[in-house]
Parts: C-alpha cells; sequence; structure tokens
C-alpha cells in the first residue's frame, strides 16, 4: 500500500473528514483490520485565511509548497491537497515535489463527465467560485460551471467560514443550501459540485433533486484507489 500524503489544516474539520473516508475506504476495500498508511501535516488556518484575504497568493503558494515537501520527506508516495480554494495555488505545489500530485478538481471532474453530466452548478468559498482557477479546470474535461448569484455566493461564503470551519452546522443554513441549489437547477444546472470540503458537513445528496458530488469523498477515493493499485 502506497503512502498518502495530506496537506490539511485548512480547516481542520474537513481534514478529520479525510482521514476518516480514507481509513473508512482501505477497510472496505481490504476488510479485517486494514486502515490506510497516510501522513498528515496541519497548518494553521488563520495564517492562511489571513493570506487568502489580503490577495498574498505567492506567499501561501510558498507556504503549501514547503509543507508539500515536508510531505515528501516523510514516505509520502503522493500528495493530497485537502482544500479546494487553496488549489489555485496547485501548481506551485505540485513544482515543489517528485511525487504525483492528485488534482482535487480533476477527481471531480471525473466524476462528472462518468455521470454524462455536461453543466454543472459550483459551490464553494468565494475565491473559487468567482475566480477563474476553479472554472478553467473543469473546462479542461468539456465542463460548464454555474456560480449562484453575487447574494447568494455571498451566503455560501459565509457559512463557510463563520460556521462549518468552525464545526458549527445549523438547520436554517443547510435550508438556504437547499435553496440555492434549486436555483441552481433552474438555471441549468444537471448537477451539483460540493466545491469546498467542509460543505459535506452540511449538504448531502438528499438536499438536492440533481446528483452532488462531493469532492472530499471523490478525492479521498481518488488517492485510495492510487495507494491501493498493483
Amino acid at each position: 500500500m502506497r503512502m498518502i500524503g495530506l496537506l490539511g489544516g485548512m480547516s481542520w474539520e474537513s481534514s478529520a473528514e479525510y482521514y476518516r473516508l480514507l481509513n473508512e475506504l482501505v477497510r472496505d476495500r481490504l476488510g479485517g483490520l486494514h486502515s490506510a498508511r497516510c501522513v498528515l501535516t496541519s497548518l494553521d488556518f488563520a495564517e492562511i485565511e489571513r493570506l487568502q484575504a489580503e490577495a498574498r497568493w505567492d506567499e501561501a503558494g510558498e507556504l503549501l509548497a514547503d509543507a508539500a515537501r515536508g510531505l515528501e520527506k516523510a514516505g509520502a508516495d503522493v500528495v493530497l491537497l485537502c482544500t479546494n480554494t487553496m488549489h489555485k495555488v496547485a501548481g506551485a505545489v505540485e513544482a515543489a515535489i517528485d511525487v504525483p500530485f492528485l488534482h482535487l478538481a480533476d477527481a471531480t471532474a471525473r466524476a462528472v463527465t462518468a455521470a454524462k453530466l455536461a453543466t454543472v452548478g459550483l459551490l464553494g468559498t468565494a475565491f473559487t467560485m468567482e475566480q477563474d482557477f476553479y472554472r478553467d479546470r473543469l473546462a479542461r474535461h468539456g465542463l460548464t460551471m454555474l456560480v449562484p448569484d453575487a447574494r447568494d455566493r455571498a451566503f455560501v461564503h459565509r457559512v463557510i467560514y463563520e460556521e462549518l470551519c468552525l464545526g458549527v452546522v445549523r438547520e436554517d443554513s443547510r435550508e438556504g443550501y437547499r435553496e440555492i441549489i434549486g436555483r441552481l437547477v433552474a438555471g441549468g444546472a444537471e448537477g451539483v459540485i460540493l466545491g469546498c470540503t467542509e460543505i459535506e458537513l452540511l449538504v448531502s445528496a438528499e438536499d438536492s433533486p440533481v446528483p452532488v458530488f462531493p469532492t472530499t469523498r471523490l478525492h479521498a477515493e481518488a488517492a485510495v484507489a492510487f495507494a491501493l493499485e498493483e
């Protein structure tokens, strides 16, 4: 079994989900007492969030690249960046290591295309919904991305940073997300990408009239497939 390197802490709430999913998936594949071989480096999200807010993306990329090098030195055979938003600096992370880097948006896009969908709504942080890095990555796979309007984007972003990243799950926020998903579907979305690793703490398939694509789970599945392939 290959060693999975997790670049996490952004937030630790979603990194805990990664750890749980990786171990459950390995157990389900191999049975018995099997669990995932993994190594985790967990960054201080307050420092990362400040760099995000100040648009100091190059500095953030250097910080994450250095952490990724540490994972490789610790024995990681593959590296996962356990956050959608920070895939804005995925290029810096990938360039810093010699082992494979599994891009979260690629794993998600493969699931969308396997479902034979072409147009998907995206829920995520304002950075992910409004900047081009995620849209462009999905476009490489032939996908069209729709995002909520400005008011809905602000709501989605606020819930992520002020609630989910702090471990707070509110029923009224879930209902708000359901309504936003409904508007995305009315606008032409054939499926919805849960494009922030914390959103899976709040929203599931039962909350959407169209298929949802949980990026944390899809990323973990891709990692386990890599770790266990012959």
